[in-house]
């Protein structure tokens, strides 16, 4: 029987991961190297908050802006809430890749221990330290903001910073324990810490924009999506972690050759289990081997493909329907005023003027088509970065905007109903489609970095469903991207025209 195939109680299994962590707490606590930097941020940074409150607030007062330093104050209570757990990236990206370095990670591993607990041990040891040093400045913050200028946050506000900072936490945590289990050396780690680094940074700004602005339900979202990529991460690390690799693994080795003759075979070869005649692409010329090979294509490979990955292309449709009404909930909060989208005597001028927006495409079958090709390609990219997230976001935007559009119309007396099968459906009821398919192969190629599947590694998993990915979008979105693009270049305008044209 393997270590992993061992059957335990669930308490026995969280006493075996509790030990773990309490045995990496004390490692921690050892070296004062960690323990001085979290002291000190813990008791001076919050007095170093405090007094910037205080002059900010004083300033502001004297100018008539009392609502700026209101913003300002919440604002510096996430900023000392964060700076501790900073080195929570810094335990983690040590947890395994640091104690192989120094040779003691052999006997731990080697303990009759499964996997999971092993990595939730190493996971809760490298939050509990910094986690614990974020609440205690948080308090100091805040009781030197009581005593000097008298203000105590709201409690939503509390509970929303502590949030956010508990699960921003949990996201590098786990984002550097996969880091850390797949790298062979410190300075590898460290180098890649960049990946989880940059964003963080980039959500600090968008959550300082949402409380400069006042908008604090907004933060809600925020800490839904950081809990969504917590999940993925740690499945991620769950799933790909592996004792034996650590031990076995002497350098990070790329081999773009290998990789390469791998997405060719996933390529060409018909997916998964999928049976298919012996015969179909191997006989005849090459034009004919090629013909075969696109019949075969179109004939099964496509047709499982799409029976096989109905999840994902659910999820997405799920999200859309979704974003429809988030768009739709805004109209009332945000109306436009009257007259704004007046709809009558429309000209061909008129819809000429909205292509000379800089960000929209010309109102051409190759400009169309182009656009949305690259915006879907982008999404794509975006996918592996993201676990999947991003290219499902990017789809929702713009059927926010149309949702929104189509709520302003019918508030200021238009059909809904009209505007979206005059302006969306000619070429909609295709180009739809085609996005939906687009956007959830995308989302499988970042979902398979967190499941792969059989007994497969991480690499051919990714390398697996992009090439599904590939095949879906050359053999099926490209072509109806060109039919779409070619109804909303020459049919969509003149529907327009026709029903709100003078």
């Amino acid at each position: 029987m393997t270590v992993n195939a061992i059957r335990r109680p669930v308490g026995s299994r969280w006493r075996i991961v509790w030990t773990i962590a309490r045995r990496e707490l004390r490692d921690t606590l050892r070296d004062w190297r960690i323990i001085f930097p979290i002291v000190g941020l813990t008791l001076l940074f919050p007095w170093l908050m405090n007094w910037t409150a205080q002059t900010a607030v004083e300033f502001v007062q004297r100018q008539n802006a009392d609502i700026i330093g209101e913003r300002l104050i919440p604002f510096l209570l996430m900023v000392v809430g964060f700076f501790p757990m900073s080195f929570s990236l810094v335990i983690a990206l040590e947890t395994f890749v640091g104690e192989k370095e120094r040779r003691s990670i052999e006997p731990l591993l080697s303990m009759p221990i499964t996997d999971l607990e092993l990595y939730l041990g190493k996971m809760i040891a490298a939050t509990a330290l910094p986690l614990i040093g974020s609440i205690l400045g948080i308090s100091v913050y805040l009781a030197g903001l009581q005593f000097s200028i008298g203000y105590v946050p709201p409690a939503d506000l509390m509970v929303q910073i502590f949030a956010l900072n508990v699960i921003t936490a949990l996201v590098m945590v786990s984002g550097a324990v996969v880091i850390s289990s797949q790298t062979t050396s410190v300075r590898a780690a460290n180098l890649l810490a960049s990946f989880i680094i940059i964003p963080t940074a980039l959500l600090i700004q968008a959550e300082s924009i949402v409380m400069f602005w006042g908008n604090y339900r907004a933060l809600w979202t925020i800490a839904l999506g950081l809990l969504v990529v917590m999940t993925l991460l740690i499945r991620m690390g769950v799933n790909t972690f592996n004792r034996e690799e650590i031990l076995g693994r002497e350098i990070d080795e790329l081999n773009l050759r290998r990789s390469l003759r791998l997405a060719r075979h996933y390529f060409v070869q018909p997916p998964g289990t999928l049976s298919v005649p012996s015969r179909v692409g191997e006989w005849g010329s090459p034009v004919r081997r090629l013909a075969s090979w696109l019949a075969r294509v179109y004939r099964h490979d496509l047709p499982y493909l799409l029976r096989h990955n109905w999840m994902a292309i659910a999820v997405v449709v799920a999200a859309l329907v979704g974003a429809w009404l988030i768009g739709w909930a805004y109209v009332e909060k945000l109306p436009l005023p009257e007259g704004v989208l007046a709809l009558e005597d429309l000209g061909k001028q008129d819809l000429q003027m909205v292509t000379d927006v800089s960000f929209l495409p010309s109102l051409t079958t190759s400009g169309i088509f182009w656009h949305n090709a690259r915006v879907l390609l982008l999404a794509a990219l975006l996918a592996l970065i993201s676990l999947g997230v991003l290219p499902v976001l990017l789809l929702m935007v713009p059927l926010m905007m149309v949702a929104f559009l189509a709520g302003q119309f019918a508030v200021q007396g238009y059909s809904a109903l009209t505007f979206v099968g005059a302006f969306i459906a000619p070429h909609g009821i295709i180009e739809i489609p085609a996005a939906v398919l687009a956007t959830a192969f995308a989302l499988r190629v970042g979902a398979s970095v967190t499941a792969t599947r059989g007994a497969t590694t991480v690499g051919e998993s990714v390398v697996s469903a992009a090439a599904d990915l590939v095949k879906v979008f050359l053999f099926l979105v490209v072509p109806m991207l060109l039919v779409a693009a070619f109804v909303e270049a020459n049919v969509t305008p003149h529907v327009v025209l026709w029903v709100y044209g003078g």
